[in-house]
């Protein structure tokens, strides 16, 4: 499956590239280097006493497209590893909640990290090292499922968290510095070459989410097939023994071990293969501290803006929504239904499906706008949500699981794509709150939903879905009122305001 938290930092970070222009992740501006400008040498004393860290003029158009694959292929060794992972941990790590209690940790530390630690390990490690370095977080959370108890799995759960924001503030950042660079010297616009940067880097990505897949379907896959045994699954699930989901040790290991390695080979590849950038700015003292600028910006956006509050339950439904398909979905469907083995099959076609829509739909909303999109998400999630709650799933309906998974993927695509164009759109006078705050609310619906995911069964959790996905809908269409009545007010103002000009007598 493609995994929550990724992708919405992910989406994230490229639509705040694409939508700020000039502007990258987490308000560390990187200006275009004008005709005018000088660009570092590296020559200079300053570079001299940073030999790591490298300007424009040390970068060819080759290097720069070495760089970008670089980057592509080192996140897609760590999230095929990372992904298929936490689409296990439900299924596999069930003994006390610690597979969904680990990811609700790792969402609540995320809220912290994103808050707190970007621009201050950016500033102080830059970009290339605070990858590598991040990425340790997940080699440690391979590693603590070899022995899944409280104890491993909760310390490097929290550290991903941390660790998570610093990885793909730094990989969005390096992106869009060389993108606007690579612009220059081809003449073309910086939208247009970090669109393609990004869209190539979410190519890798996606892809991700076929390898991690069908890795572990094919190391837990049994040597018969009608090893699959009668439980009490979908809607009426709860906590419980099913022998569906014990698997070989081995097995386990052997994909720990396999998962383990690829987190190990995405962080050499970095360490090796990346070259070192130089921001067009220069970090100042202010960023190279812990600062709780941010945290306030976030805070007074939420108070000050109606637009916000209007949006925070669709915002938390995007969390809730992709917890339910990476923890629920997949355990009380179908690992009790069909075996642990076939997950990641399934979960395979909800990513390809969930992929190709948001390429598609991105490309569709200049010419449709947000609101038929939003609508197809609503009809989709809500149906299946009530699809989900009359269903009896068993071994002899495989293609049910398929389109079910598919279907939530397609509406998952909308709200992650259109949400985040309408957080750039409704705030682009101050993206760096408005998308704070939509980390804020999506991860603490993954916290919340992970948190209650062994205490409540799944018609429980279908009905929290139903009514949180309602309130988002009707708060989603107040917001598009009242943004629309906004651009309406301030297309009158500036219409009054020039016929004024113009009727005005000459001084």
């Amino acid at each position: 499956m493609e995994d929550a938290y990724s992708h919405s930092i992910a989406q994230d970070c490229s639509s705040k590239a694409l939508l700020m222009g000039e502007e990258g992740k987490d308000g560390m501006e990187l200006r275009a280097p004008s005709d005018e400008a000088i660009p570092p040498n590296p020559d200079t004393t300053q570079e001299a006493t940073n030999p790591d860290r490298h300007g424009e003029q040390s970068f060819t158009k080759r290097k720069i497209l070495k760089n970008v694959f670089i980057v592509c292929l080192a996140f897609c060794f760590l999230f095929t590893a990372f992904q298929s992972m936490s689409n296990l941990q439900t299924s596999l790590n069930r003994e006390e909640g610690i597979g969904s209690i680990s990811l609700s940790l790792i969402y609540a530390s995320l809220i912290v990290s994103c808050l707190f630690m970007p621009k201050f390990t950016i500033a102080r490690l830059g970009c290339k090292w605070t990858i590598p370095i991040s990425m340790v977080g997940y080699i440690l959370y391979m590693g603590a499922n070899f022995y899944a108890v409280k104890a491993t799995m909760f310390p490097a759960a929290i550290i991903i968290g941390l660790g998570a924001a610093p990885l793909w503030s730094a990989k969005c950042t390096y992106l869009t510095q060389v993108g606007m660079w690579y612009a220059k010297m081809t003449g073309q616009t910086k939208d247009a070459v970090i669109n393609q940067f990004f869209g190539f880097f979410f190519l890798f990505f996606q892809s991700s989410q076929i390898w991690g897949n069908l890795i572990s379907s094919l190391v837990f896959t049994p040597p018969h097939d009608d090893e699959v045994m009668e439980n009490v699954c979908g809607a009426q699930f709860c906590t419980g023994n099913s022998s569906n989901f014990e698997q070989d040790k081995v097995k386990v290991y052997t994909v720990c071990g396999i998962y383990l390695a690829c987190a190990v080979t995405a962080m050499i590849i970095v360490i090796i293969f990346l070259d070192p950038i130089k921001l067009d700015k220069e970090d100042n003292e202010e960023d190279k501290g812990l600062n709780p600028k941010l945290l306030l910006a976030t805070f007074k956006h939420l108070l000050k803006s109606r637009v916000q509050l209007m949006l925070i339950p669709i915002t938390i439904y995007s969390g809730i929504e992709q917890a339910f398909i990476t923890g629920d979905y997949t355990k009380a469907y179908i690992s009790c239904s069909l075996g642990i083995w076939n997950l990641g099959y399934v979960m395979i076609c909800y990513g390809v499906v969930d992929a190709l829509c948001s390429y598609i739909f991105g490309h569709l909303v200049k010419y449709v706008g947000h609101i038929p999109f939003f609508l197809l998400a609503f009809c989709l999630h809500g149906g299946l949500q009530v699809a989900l709650l009359l269903w009896q799933p068993c071994k002899d309906q495989v293609v049910l699981f398929y389109v079910f998974a598919g279907l939530w993927g397609m509406g998952d695509a909308v709200i992650q794509t259109q949400l985040n164009a309408l957080y750039g759109d409704a705030f682009s006078d101050n993206t760096e709150a408005g998308f704070a705050n939509y980390r804020l609310w999506e991860s603490l619906g993954f916290t919340v939903a992970f948190a209650y995911n062994d205490a409540l069964c799944t018609d429980v959790k279908l009905y929290i879905c139903l009514g949180i996905l309602g309130c988002g809908f009707i708060g989603y269409i107040m917001a598009e009122v009242s943004l629309r009545m906004q651009k309406k007010r301030s297309i009158d103002l500036t219409t009054d305001t020039n016929m004024e000009k113009e009727v005005a007598p000459p001084s």
